[in-house]
């Protein structure tokens, strides 16, 4: 992915949507059972189902359903009918986001052997 001359922001590929009409039908009609499932859901919710165990679950499982045809139709969607966009972004080091100059990326030692750093464990404000 070596983009030279891209700079930041740029768009680097841009592929248009395939816009199927295979997807637009199957998109209608699983929005048609999502209606009807949420139509069941209200209805079955103010007729007080749920105060069964078993409608409780019954309520629970249709909403299930409902979540899971929303995220077919979403993938659908995302799938077919967006553009595969890709920009351009600056990559930098880990140490670039700490603010951390390009000298001090190895760090400093905190002491010269163990006994030091048992020293500053103890006592934090150990000077050296």
């Amino acid at each position: 992915m070596s983009s030279t001359g891209s700079t930041y922001g740029d768009i680097h590929r841009y592929e248009p949507a395939r816009e199927s009409t295979a997807a637009a039908i199957a998109i209608v009609l699983l929005t048609i059972i999502e209606v009807v499932f949420v139509f069941l859901f209200t209805y079955g919710f103010v007729s007080g189902w749920g105060l069964t165990d078993t409608g409780n679950m019954f309520l629970g499982g249709i909403l299930a359903v409902i979540f899971v045809d929303l995220a077919f139709i979403l993938a659908l969607y995302r799938k077919e009918f967006l553009p595969d966009v890709m920009i351009v972004k600056k990559r930098r080091r880990k140490w670039e986001d700490l603010y951390v100059r390009e000298e001090d990326v190895d760090g400093n030692t905190l002491g010269d052997g163990a006994w030091e750093q048992v020293k500053r464990a103890v006592y934090p404000y150990y000077k050296r």
